[in-house]
């Protein structure tokens, strides 16, 4: 698949998930490249069709370019609930388990998606995998002290590398964090993972977001379809 085709699927699985979101909603806006065609899609339809709604973003990528259309932002902490958190994501299995954190906001991912009443996931159909692992797992880790944890996790077999940006400094997120990606291939119990990457002292949070999600829009060749996660249903 190549990228113009890629990005096609991705706006339509983005202009696929406006079509969610109603007047008066409190809403949490991801980041990453399909949501940037959301957030342009919302942006006409405050535009052309009045959308009213208030945006929760999960980095200051999204937040500016919302705001760029005038869509209303705030802080998760000046609302008491989110009604719809729409994000991408890197990779999504059968069981609606997803790899979160190529765009290293998987923190702020991860409290808007927890604070979110439903959760919905626009992908292209690249990203659907039988098992997930082949994306290398991002891991927020606070700089003290990093090289020790890096180390812990290459003792434990993880392959841990450190990412870095072009000019080959530490990659930092919007809490000036480092992003440790894992390059595991397959994993094939990724509660585990989590349990004992969360139980590492440095780690802030890792990209694992476990059936989690109410639904997935994917954007196909033949059109957008949507996969309902019969556990949240």
């Amino acid at each position: 698949m190549d990228k113009a085709q890629q990005d096609a699927m991705k706006k339509e699985a983005g202009i696929e998930a406006a079509k969610l979101v109603k007047s008066g909603m409190i809403v949490g806006l991801g980041t990453g490249s399909t949501v940037r065609f959301l957030v342009d899609e919302l942006g006409r339809r405050k535009q052309e069709e009045g959308l009213e709604f208030t945006g929760v973003t999960t980095s200051r990528r999204t937040q500016e370019q919302a705001e760029g259309y005038g869509i209303k932002i705030v802080n998760i902490d000046d609302v008491d609930h989110i009604d719809l958190c729409i994000d991408g994501a890197d990779e999504v299995d059968k069981n609606f388990n997803g790899i979160k954190g190529g765009g290293a906001a998987l923190l702020w991912e991860k409290i808007v998606a927890i604070n979110s009443n439903r959760i919905v996931w626009i992908v292209d159909a690249s990203k659907l995998v039988d098992v997930i692992g082949k994306f290398p797992l991002p891991v927020e880790v606070i700089p003290f002290g990093a090289m020790h944890v890096i180390e812990r996790m290459k003792e434990r077999g993880y392959n841990p590398t450190l990412r870095l940006d072009a000019e080959g400094k530490p990659v930092r997120t919007d809490e000036n964090n480092y992003v440790v990606d894992l390059h595991l291939e397959r994993i094939d119990d990724p509660a585990g993972l989590h349990e004992d990457l969360i139980n590492m002292v440095g780690v802030v949070e890792d990209g694992l977001f476990l059936d989690m999600v109410n639904e997935v829009i994917v954007g196909d060749p033949n059109g957008p379809r949507t996969l309902i996660n019969p556990n949240k249903a």
